[in-house]
């Protein structure tokens, strides 16, 4: 029966017409080989992922169909016709539209004039307001939105904003649709809600390019993917049931998923950190736990498990009704984050853009916001070669991919503004490090620095307390793992006796 299904699918695939060719697409710039020799077809009325890590060449090859760069080399064929775009209009005239993660609204303006900017309705010389809303009530009703066209897109949620940007591209008559992951600040049913337009834009023929590094969205839309590896295009999979998630890995980043986590064991010391009965905001009781030196201990648990908010109470970030903290044995009264930094806690945000970095300052401020207060002159000025010092080296250190210390941190891809994040309590008397999904949004290959920069820090005695929605993860990276569940503990399980099961059959809630 499964033999049957994949010769349909593979007869399928076959018979699926190309509208999109890559030939030979070669990309430069001063010293670097961005694309070498990409080509492959998308089918029309098809979904064709991306995958690869940062770097690969998947962002460069879009800003290529989208005109904001001109190839090197090599064509772009539509309908087995060559384009040449010089530019977005280019592009835009030719059926092609790229959504990207920073969207291209104007706030101010109303949701109706951001559809239909650039080709609005007029009667007798004036804006015809009416039709424009017509419009765009049409398209609203297309994209599953109940919203009204008056509204200002400010107004609006980032997944309703991402509709928007798709009715745009249609009502440009675009037959080409690329997002560039689209799902990294969506909430659940915002992203159902854009599988079921993707579903519709498939089933009307346009050809879509889905770039993610949610190894999950793969195979839940894609009719293909294609794999791209240091600015190369390494295989393209046209049968999807032929591939699984260890083979994408893999190709990604030329060695298998067990060599991803690269755990290693290591001897665990005393104590560090002592926990008892902490209560607050997000438990509904008391928690209590201890880490010892050298130990990672991850924690696991369904949305609204009480993670996030256990991290939080633990750090001062949010205020504690009750509960007693040991540090080395010494009791601790964290109110806030500046006191848990002083007892030597630190904490790595789930959300990096908003709480761990500030993006419009430069990777030297945002290393050294923290530690600068040990870079004194007499007290009162700031010495900058040494604060210059501890930035080089931790660039140097943790490999952080950026042109210098002084770009702007938030121009630097979510695998390498965690790094920053890093090195800043790496400046510090660190004793407690707390992470909050560190490798989210990142991709394959910096994950698996990530994890070594975890298991370095636990081999210095620094315990470790992380947490993810990924169980792969957890199971590959743990020492031991937490379960929560409804915003309490349930269960302590340590690496040899954990599985994917005993895990998620604490995790899941009880049926009464």
């Amino acid at each position: 029966m499964l033999q049957s299904f994949m010769y349909i699918q593979q007869e399928i695939n076959a018979f699926m017409k190309p509208y999109l060719e890559f030939k030979s697409v070669r990309k430069t710039f001063p010293g670097v080989v961005a694309l070498n020799d990409v080509s492959f077809q998308v089918a029309e009325g098809s979904v064709h992922g991306l995958i690869g890590e940062n770097g690969a060449g998947k962002s460069t090859l879009l800003k290529i169909l989208s005109g904001a760069y001109y190839p090197t080399s090599g064509e772009i064929f539509i309908d087995g016709k060559i384009k040449d775009f010089h530019n977005t209009k280019d592009a835009l005239d030719a059926g092609v539209a790229v959504i990207y993660q920073e969207l291209n609204l104007i706030p101010e303006m109303t949701v109706a004039e951001n559809l239909l900017l650039g080709h609005m309705p007029t009667k007798s010389g004036f804006l015809d307001r009416k039709e424009m809303n017509k419009i765009a009530e049409g398209e609203l009703k297309f994209l599953l939105e109940n919203i009204s066209p008056d509204m200002k897109i400010k107004e609006l949620s980032i997944g309703q904003r991402q509709m928007i940007e798709i009715g745009k591209a249609l009502l440009h008559n675009a037959r080409i649709i690329a997002f560039d992951e689209p799902t990294s600040s969506l909430s659940s049913r915002e992203i159902k809600q854009l599988y079921k337009i993707i579903k519709e834009l498939k089933d009307k023929g346009h050809s879509v390019i889905y770039i993610t590094h949610r190894m999950e969205e793969i195979f839940d839309i894609c009719d293909e993917v294609t794999v791209f590896r240091d600015g190369e295009k390494i295989e393209t999979f046209s049968d999807m049931t032929a591939v699984d998630h260890d083979i994408l890995v893999n190709k990604m980043v030329g060695r298998s998923i067990e060599d991803i986590y690269s755990y290693r064991p290591r001897t665990h010391g005393e104590v560090v950190l002592d926990v008892k009965d902490l209560m607050g905001t997000g438990l509904s009781e008391p928690f209590s736990l201890t880490v010892r030196k050298g130990e990672i201990v991850g924690f696991f648990g369904l949305v609204g498990a009480g993670r996030t908010e256990f991290l939080k109470l633990l750090y001062g970030a949010e205020k504690k009704v009750s509960g007693t903290t040991f540090i080395n044995n010494k009791e601790v009264n964290i109110l806030s984050p500046s006191k848990a930094i002083k007892e030597g806690m630190a904490l790595c945000p789930e959300d990096r853009k908003d709480e761990g970095i500030i993006a419009v300052r430069s990777v030297d401020e945002n290393i050294s916001i923290s530690v600068r207060r040990h870079f004194n002159k007499f007290g009162i000025f700031l010495d900058r070669k040494k604060e210059t010092e501890n930035t080089n080296s931790f660039i140097k250190k943790l490999d952080i991919k950026t042109p210098s210390k002084d770009q702007m941190v938030g121009n630097l891809s979510g695998g390498n503004q965690q790094k920053v994040i890093l090195a800043r309590w790496l400046g510090e008397n660190i004793n407690v490090l707390l992470m909050d999904e560190p490798t989210r949004g990142i991709d394959v290959g910096t994950k698996n620095e990530i994890y070594k920069l975890m298991y370095n820090l636990a081999d210095e005695g620094k315990g470790i307390i992380f947490v993810s929605s990924d169980l792969p993860e957890v199971l590959g990276v743990a020492d031991r793992i937490i379960v929560m569940r409804e915003g309490k503990f349930v269960e302590s399980v340590d690496r040899d006796d954990a599985s994917q099961e005993i895990i998620l059959s604490h995790a899941l809630p009880i049926n009464n």
